[in-house]
């Protein structure tokens, strides 16, 4: 179910999401200065890792991809290519609720916990995400 999901954001969507963008910007320096690559893909940075990037590898031992605003780190551009869809539904989803987002998606992740489903699965924005696989 691809649709037209993976749009460059506005100006007003890099603002909104600014604050969350430098804190990815801080990782994807680091990795970028530890040997990864880096691309921009409608608009979004994306940060790809290798065997020689340590901070991606120990990151991909929890992900294979996360996503902090408008940027989004991945073990390898294998996986990235694999993860690609999803993670740009979560940067429109950092796009429409800004700051809030990281404590509502912790927030969903409890909800889905307290409802006796699984805390990463089950979260709302994951299964939002999940349909663009």
């Amino acid at each position: 179910m691809k649709s037209n999901h993976r749009q460059r954001p506005s100006l007003v969507a890099y603002l909104w999401v600014l604050p969350v963008t430098l804190f990815g910007l801080f990782f994807a320096l680091i990795a970028y200065w530890l040997g990864a690559s880096v691309k921009q893909r409608l608009g979004v940075l994306e940060v790809a890792g290798n065997t020689r990037t340590p901070l991606l590898r120990a990151l991909s031992n929890q992900f294979d991809a996360i996503t902090i605003g408008h940027v989004i780190l991945g073990r390898n551009h294998g996986t990235l290519k694999r993860w690609r869809d999803h993670e740009h539904v979560h940067v429109r989803q950092y796009e429409r609720w800004g700051l809030l987002f990281p404590m509502l998606y912790i927030l969903a992740s409890f909800q889905a916990l307290c409802s006796g489903k699984r805390f990463y699965w089950d979260n709302v924005f994951e299964i939002e995400a999940r349909r663009f696989q």
